[in-house]
């Protein structure tokens, strides 16, 4: 089994001892992403602009590896209050394009610099 480790400059580094991406043969697994803007570090105050900034930088890592959002068959969302789950599902929606990957979503107690969102992905890489 081929295993490519994927970094690009366009997401935030990691923020720990992991990679941005793994891709092995086909499947590329998208560490989770949280609502970081990758040029300045910083993490915006509300829900709406951290999901906006994760979605990008999922699809930025994805981008690097060859791969897109149309190829992303399983997420995981991680909201630190399930009170924002229809901003974040929205905004999701919007990203993914139908018929939509599979997804499970969970409330956590603490995320991560103290984020409202964190969303990882398995892909197929073409």
């Amino acid at each position: 089994m081929k295993r490519d480790i994927i970094n690009t400059d366009a997401a935030p580094a990691a923020i720990g001892p992991y990679s941005q991406a793994v891709c092995a043969d086909q499947l590329l697994f998208v560490s989770g992403q949280l609502g970081i803007n990758p040029e300045t570090g910083e993490m915006p105050d509300s829900v709406e602009e951290q999901t906006k900034l994760a979605l990008n930088n999922l699809d930025a890592i994805l981008k690097a590896a060859g791969s897109s959002a149309a190829d992303v068959v399983k997420t995981t969302v991680l909201l630190a209050d399930m009170a924002d789950f229809a901003v974040v599902n929205e905004l999701y929606g919007d990203y993914f394009p139908s018929p939509y990957p599979a997804r499970a979503c969970f409330a956590v107690k603490t995320l991560p610099k103290n984020g409202k969102v964190e969303i990882e992905c398995i892909a197929i890489r073409r």
